[in-house]
């Protein structure tokens, strides 16, 4: 991702040299997405259409999480990417359904959001208006190939090889230059470290600290399996709570990837690892991948002349596919910060490291969330939920939407109004009043325009296409190839 940005926007300017290595492969787990991601590649000047046949890519409106709240058969909500209902400038449109209630309107809060009725009813196509709003579940692996060729069609010199030794300039204590298992040594004025886990250049080189947030996030292993496909693909991912951590399921044109996340001081391996092969759709096609990871980030993600980006500057783990987005971020600000004739200002690595680690402390806080509320209490690890301590930043925002049922955006964060409403109403956490706005509305102009409401998502939806179908008309892969 980072050579195929930096390799469009910036041309010529840079020189750009890619080094990895087809032996160690990529992770390839991240294959759900949010909706920056099609942002980010009309940046770098990818058709959608062409992006989506390349990686068997599917829609997906949301994320279906189950079993979240209290562990029942029926626990189930919805977090869509869309917009439920209709805000006024004052008020979110919680507030006017938290009325109608009041009065009688029965109707799920759902019923009223586009994106969440075509996910269950597994409709899509794009509309006129951009009304229905997306992202993508894809193969990461796959999707790591397409931006290989198009960073070397816009330039990017690629370099097959391993990292042997990271030399360091005996003055300044910059990277001065990366030697590779062959010999060859590759100098550089800036060094942008992508090598995961293992950090070996903004931790290995340069030793900039890394802070664990596993007090809050206790999961810290994952299995990852891959199936045959079940069933016609749905527009959404499923994330089903278990006793020690939950499950994801993501459907692509090809197969199915499957996740079991868990804490290991509640859940062992062979016991995670027999739990998520009970628990499949369709047989497998990959042997397990085992993962272990720490939850936290890097104060420091630019450091000297070292930029850290993805699982290198920190890992939030994969509940609201956030992990492609963050380096999605980390590319476009560094980007937009990219130092010249070589200079690199000191202000600009305060200022990045400073937007980075809001980013993160404010998805951190929205992941927390899940865990914290909840009414399940049949597990250890449920009660060690429950029972934790959370950021201030976090209890502030639950209380004040507990007690008034409002939600604030703070400094351009990811998680918008809706997504904040529907997660917390999902847990349980409904409001105890309501925005006096909202009893303005008489009660036949509240029915026409909660009525109005459904009627339009209903209509809307009713006139889409299934995900399959339109899939097949619109970027089906090749299975020939």
């Amino acid at each position: 991702m980072a050579a195929a940005a930096i390799a469009h926007n910036m041309g010529e300017t840079v020189d750009l040299t890619l080094v990895e290595s087809d032996a160690i492969g990529t992770v390839g787990v991240g294959e759900s997405t949010i909706p920056p991601l099609a942002t980010f590649n009309r940046v770098i000047g990818v058709k959608e259409a062409d992006f989506m046949a390349a990686t068997n890519a599917t829609f997906k409106l949301g994320i279906w999480f189950e079993g979240w709240r209290t562990g029942a058969a029926d626990d189930r909500y919805f977090h869509s990417f869309g917009i439920t209902g209709r805000d006024h400038w004052t008020a979110g449109f919680q507030h006017f359904w938290l009325h109608g209630r009041e009065k009688g309107h029965h109707q799920p809060y759902d019923d009223y959001c586009l994106e969440l009725v075509a996910a269950r009813e597994e409709k899509f196509a794009h509309l006129p208006d951009n009304r229905l709003n997306y992202a993508f579940q894809l193969d990461a692996t796959a999707y790591g190939r397409f931006l290989r060729r198009l960073a070397e069609q816009n330039g990017a010199r690629r370099v097959e090889g391993r990292i042997a030794e990271v030399e360091l300039d005996g003055a300044s204590g910059d990277i001065a230059a990366l030697k590779l298992e062959s010999g060859e040594r590759i100098e550089g004025d800036l060094f942008i470290d992508c090598t995961g886990f293992r950090a070996l250049l903004i931790d290995g080189a340069l030793h900039a600290g890394f802070e664990d947030w596993t007090h809050w996030l206790p999961c810290d292993s994952a299995i990852a399996i891959q199936t045959e496909s079940g069933r016609p693909a749905p527009p959404f991912t499923r994330a089903m709570a278990h006793d020690a951590g939950w499950q994801w399921r993501i459907p692509l044109q090809h197969r199915t990837g499957n996740g079991l996340v868990y804490c290991s001081r509640y859940l062992s391996r062979d016991d995670a690892l027999a739990r998520i092969e009970g628990n499949l759709e369709g047989a497998a096609i990959t042997s397990p991948n085992f993962l272990r990871f720490t939850t936290g980030a890097r104060r420091r993600q630019w450091h000297r002349n070292c930029v850290a980006i993805g699982l290198s500057g920190g890992f939030m783990e994969p509940l609201e596919s956030t992990s492609i987005h963050l380096i999605q971020r980390a590319i476009l600000r560094l980007i937009r910060m990219m130092p010249a004739g070589g200079v690199i200002s000191e202000r600009d690595i305060a200022e990045f490291n400073d937007q980075q680690l809001l980013d993160m402390e404010q998805i951190r806080d929205f992941l927390i969330l899940h865990y914290k509320a909840t009414e399940r209490r049949d597990s250890a690890f449920w009660r060690h939920c429950a029972a934790m301590e959370i950021p201030d930043s976090l209890a502030q925002k639950i209380e004040l939407f507990r007690e008034t049922g409002r939600v604030f955006r703070r400094n351009e964060e990811l998680f918008a109004e809706n997504s904040w409403v529907q997660v917390m109403m999902g847990q349980g956490i409904v409001p105890q009043r309501y925005h006096p706005i909202a009893a303005k509305l008489g009660e036949a102009e509240l029915d026409r325009l909660l009525s109005g409401l459904r009627q339009d998502v209903a209509r809307t939806v009713a006139s889409l296409p299934s995900h399959t179908d339109y899939i097949a008309r619109y970027c089906a892969a090749d299975t020939t190839a």
